[in-house]
């Protein structure tokens, strides 16, 4: 790391399917390049689509388990273990950042696969810290979006701010014989979401149904939709706008990764 600290990006990565971890793809391929364009960071801010419950925590263990919350998957994968540190001081930096929301140290999770699943590939050597934040399945979307806002100071200080999830993310309607497909109405609902990125309007993303029937179709639940909405609250005016692995599998899973640097 560079003495002095540039602005850390703030990403949202489309994590897909578990089973990436052992694919070389399109988006695999990007995720083990994505390091390569900034700095590297001093620890990582993961917001998971898997870690959805109720009050926001913030794991605060040295030494964070890696959670296998998946099934019917190689049995390699169980055994694939993601040792990064994590950090007592980043985490409570985190909960004093978000008093007001009643944030809470937490030693019983660790790292669910939408963190190390991606990771293991942007850092393999798992010699990064990182910290996991909960979702807060009761809030408003508003309510996770200025959370973001709140975490954007710690991109100043160093640290990568990450959600993982999918802007689409229908597993009961997908296609698993057609892989590389977009249904219409994901690919319009896709496109409603980039452009509200381009735009810098967010107020479409937080108040993404307004966008009619096929935003419910597209998150039939929020869940790995909303780490979204705290990369784009901890977004900085003089950022710019990325977006990779610009694609859908199955016809509504989409795997659009968008970085904010």
């Amino acid at each position: 790391m560079s003495e002095q600290q540039s602005v850390m990006p703030a990403i949202f990565i489309g994590h897909g399917s578990p089973g990436n971890i052992l694919e070389d793809n399109p988006a695999t391929r990007m995720w083990e390049s994505l390091a390569s364009e900034f700095d590297t960071p001093k620890g990582i801010v993961c917001v998971s689509a898997h870690w959805y419950i109720k009050g926001t925590a913030v794991t605060a263990n040295e030494n964070p388990r890696t959670i296998h919350d998946f099934g019917g998957f190689p049995q390699i994968m169980y055994e694939m273990q993601y040792p990064a540190p994590g950090s007592q001081a980043l985490a409570n930096h985190i909960v004093a950042l978000l008093e007001e929301e009643d944030a809470r140290l937490d030693s019983s999770w660790g790292f669910d696969h939408g963190t190390w699943c991606v990771l293991s590939k942007v850092y393999p050597n798992a010699d990064i810290p990182v910290v996991q934040l909960s979702i807060d399945r009761t809030q408003s979307n508003e309510y996770h979006f200025n959370v973001g806002k709140k975490l954007s100071a710690l991109r100043e200080q160093g640290y990568l701010i990450l959600g993982s999830g999918n802007i689409v993310h229908n597993l009961g309607v997908m296609n698993w014989g057609a892989r590389g497909t977009t249904y219409p109405w994901a690919q319009r609902f896709g496109d409603y979401i980039r452009d509200a990125v381009i735009n810098d309007t967010p107020e479409h993303a937080i108040n993404y149904l307004a966008f009619g029937p096929e935003a419910q179709q597209s998150v039939p639940s929020p869940d790995h939709y909303l780490p979204l909405l705290y990369v784009l609250g901890a977004r900085k005016s003089a950022d710019k706008v990325a977006f990779k692995s610009q694609y859908c599998e199955y016809g509504s899973l989409d795997m659009t990764t968008i970085m904010l640097s």
